[in-house]
């Protein structure tokens, strides 16, 4: 059920992406689908009842959540954050070019 939420979450970002006209519009439906994969990755590293990876002495190696998607997402978070912050930086700049957000007005407006 939870995978089909992080499904639905990434369709909703697809959605944004390609139907919606307006550049903030679309930079929103990019983090949802980033967050929608990230999320699908944490899930898939998920157990129930998981313990953290930390051996000590004396401990029975069980039930032990997988690390890997958890370090990876760290990862991905810092680089989306980076690609958001460039994109937006984008949309400003062809804002005080074009004077509007709308995607159709910019291609009209080539030259």
């Amino acid at each position: 059920m939870i995978y089909l939420m992080c499904l639905v979450l990434f369709f909703i970002g697809v959605y944004c992406i390609l139907v919606k006209r307006n550049l903030i519009k679309i930079i929103i439906g990019i983090g949802i689908v980033e967050y929608a994969v990230n999320l699908f990755f944490i899930l898939v590293g998920y157990r129930a009842q998981g313990r953290a990876p930390i051996l000590a002495e004396k401990q029975v190696v069980q039930n032990m959540v997988d690390p890997l998607p958890q370090a990876l997402i760290l990862t991905a978070i810092v680089i989306g954050l980076a690609v958001t912050v460039l994109i937006v930086s984008i949309a400003v700049k062809i804002y005080d070019k074009y004077g509007t957000f709308d995607i159709t007005k910019i291609r009209r407006l080539r030259g």
